[in-house]
């Protein structure tokens, strides 16, 4: 734990529904099992910080139940950032990175970012990302590593790198519960979850090294798989923590690119997202995007119509899971102030 009696804005308390914004570590007891500590690490674009951090805690606030949260913000230094980024992430909501490395916490979730190596090992925040597995290891009772932060710890653990797919595996898919576990008890065995990548963690690659795949999906591929070292890893190749609109929001981000002529091809709409009459809209804006490539197109995304029709079929999944997490969270904390 960070000294207690630090000041801070940079975290607030969630239980059952309710949240309260926390100045100091002392408003609860080290020894009581039902307050845990957990790290939320952003490293998402600029774009997507604020919404990242509402659906970290909206997700976490559904799943603390009777638990006691306490949230702290942090964000990799090398990640590149705009001035809005920068400030941000700097700003009284954010606690620095070098305050993490001299404190112990129940639980940490790391996000992914945005690619812009082919090579992992030459992301500016490697380094870090690398220290941040070491330090998980020793300092947290289980740490959540989601899309690429996922593909760089694996990285980093056993060598296993990372394929890039032909094109970006990109919608809501069906996967299987394939393992049992504390982590996915009482889950559906048939679950929806989203997707947004363009690159894979080969499965007989995790398996061989010792890691547990705990969901799957055929079209997908591993969807989330855990490893027992001296803390707990939790991998998401998904995104549990997506809201409804996310993946539209995405490929409305998407292309607007292209139409700014950022990336060479038409992005690929999400499958299992939208129903017909969006899907026959947004078919039809394709045709006119490749026709008539300018931004102004972007103006006929049928924004009104996805809106209404794109539902979230996998928060009680993620609730579910999440919830599973912060019991087990609670239990090893609660394990440790019995030694």
């Amino acid at each position: 734990m960070t000294p207690v009696g630090r000041q801070s804005v940079a975290s607030m308390i969630l239980a059952g529904g309710r949240r309260l914004y926390g100045k100091s570590r002392i408003e609860f007891r080290e020894s009581d099992p039902r307050c845990i500590d957990i790290g939320l690490i952003n490293n998402m674009p600029d774009a997507a910080l604020k919404a990242t951090e509402r659906q970290f805690r909206s997700l976490l606030r559904s799943a603390a139940d009777s638990v006691i949260v306490r949230l702290t913000l942090y964000a990799l230094p090398e990640v590149p950032r705009t001035e809005f980024g920068r400030r941000h992430v700097t700003g009284r909501f954010y606690s620095r990175i070098d305050d993490l490395w001299e404190s112990h916490l129940d639980g940490l979730i790391m996000t992914g970012m945005e690619p812009r190596a082919a090579n992992l090992k030459d992301e500016p925040y490697w380094g870090s990302l690398t220290r941040l597995v070491e330090w998980a290891e020793h300092n947290t009772h289980s740490t959540v590593w989601s899309c690429l932060a996922a593909h760089g710890a694996v990285l980093h653990i056993d060598g296993i790198g990372r394929r890039t797919l032909s094109d970006k595996r990109f919608g809501v898919f069906e996967c299987a519960r394939v393992s049992e576990h504390q982590l996915t008890a009482g889950a559906p065995s048939r679950l929806r979850m989203p997707h947004s990548r363009w690159n894979d963690l080969p499965e007989e690659a995790l398996t061989s090294c010792g890691y547990r795949v705990l969901t799957r999906s055929d079209a997908a591929g591993v969807d989330a798989f855990v490893k027992q070292r001296k803390s707990l890893f939790v991998f998401f190749q998904g995104h549990p923590e997506y809201e409804a609109h996310t993946l539209m929001l995405e490929y409305r981000r998407d292309i607007r690119r292209f139409l700014l002529r950022e990336r060479d091809t038409y992005p690929v709409m999400p499958q299992g997202y939208f129903d017909d009459a969006t899907v026959e809209a947004l078919t039809a804006l394709r045709e006119r995007a490749l026709a008539d490539r300018r931004e102004e197109v972007l103006a006929d995304f049928p924004t009104a119509l996805a809106a209404g029709t794109v539902t979230n079929t996998w928060r009680t999944t993620a609730t579910r899971v999440y919830r599973n997490w912060l019991l087990y969270l609670s239990a090893q904390r609660g394990a440790r102030a019995a030694a």
